[in-house]
Parts: structure tokens; sequence; C-alpha cells
């Protein structure tokens, strides 16, 4: 019934054979396990990340008429670039807001900035000095929904010679509608 190179071996022979097929096969059946478990786990991340997709655009289909609405009223009401003189205006505007709550503005610098397909910029660089209550009408007065204005970098720090002051370096950007929607 054995083979004949099984029955030529000896007894410690027939052992250490036993004990490398055993483990070769403990081994194969550890990697195939842990190929499944991976592969398990893989379609696990999937199936979570089809149901998060799912989620969001159920999301975007619930809120469709929101959505709508919004990109109606950006394409009635979003001011476009006539040409990049806008950004002194932007600066008047800024100065302006600033004089109301007395905040005083140093450094200011203008230019035209990035063109993606849903907007063109004008920017306004400016540094601030004020105290806090004032300056946070400032902002608040600066960024209105229907101004189309944003604050692309801010850096506020309290004044190292007076506390109670603050100073700010703010990169301001008013966003017109996009070139092609202009024609």
């Amino acid at each position: 019934m054995m083979p004949a190179w099984y029955n030529r071996m000896n007894p410690r022979e027939r052992v250490l054979s036993w004990v490398v097929a055993g483990t070769i096969f403990v081994l194969l059946n550890l990697w195939i396990l842990n190929w499944i478990v991976g592969a398990l786990g893989v379609a696990h991340n999937e199936v979570a990340a089809r149901r998060a997709k799912l989620a969001e655009q159920a999301l975007y289909v619930k809120e469709r008429d929101l959505w709508t609405k919004r990109e109606e009223w950006i394409g009635k009401y979003q001011p476009v670039l006539n040409n990049p003189a806008e950004a002194s205006a932007l600066l008047d505007q800024l100065k302006q807001v600033a004089g109301k709550y007395n905040v005083l503005v140093e450094n200011p610098a203008i230019g035209a900035g990035e063109t993606t397909p849903y907007h063109q910029t004008v920017f306004a660089s400016i540094e601030t000095k004020s105290p806090w209550p004032p300056l946070v009408h400032f902002l608040y007065d600066v960024q209105r929904p229907d101004a189309f204005v944003v604050f692309e970098n801010v850096n506020l720090t309290v004044d190292g010679s007076d506390p109670t002051m603050m100073r700010g370096k703010f990169k301001i950007a008013r966003w017109f509608a996009p070139e092609q929607k202009t024609k």
C-alpha cells in the first residue's frame, strides 16, 4: 500500500517528512487564508465606498432643486469682469468699509487672479491694524454672498507693541463670471 520510496525511509526520516509536509500544508493554508481575508477587506472597503457614493448621490438628487436655484442665482447675480481695473474698485471698496469701522489699511496692492471654468478673479492684498471688534465687523461687511468677495489668504496676529490691537494680512479676491458664460 505504501509507495516504495516511503518504505525505504527509516522512522526518523518518515517523521521528518511528515513534519515538512505538515509545515508546508500549514503555510499554504495560512497563505490562502491571508489572501482570502485581504480580498474580503478590499471588497468590504469597495462596498463601503460605493455606499458612501450612493448616499452622496442620493443627497445631490434630493437637493437638486436647491443646487439648480443656486446656479441660476449665481448666473443672474455674479458680476462680469469688464477689465482688470476692477481690482482697483475692489481696493476702493475695502478702504471704504475699513474706514467705516476705523480699521487702518496698510500696504495695499492689486492684481489679476486666476481664471477657472467657474470664475475669474481680481484680488487686492492689504494689511490691517485695528482692535478685534472693528476687524470682525469689517470682515463681516466685506464678505457678503451677493458681493462675490472671497478671502483667499488670511493671517491674523496680535500686535506686539499693543496687545489690544490685531494685525491682519489679507488676500481678498472678487469672483466674476467665467469667460465662456459672458459670450
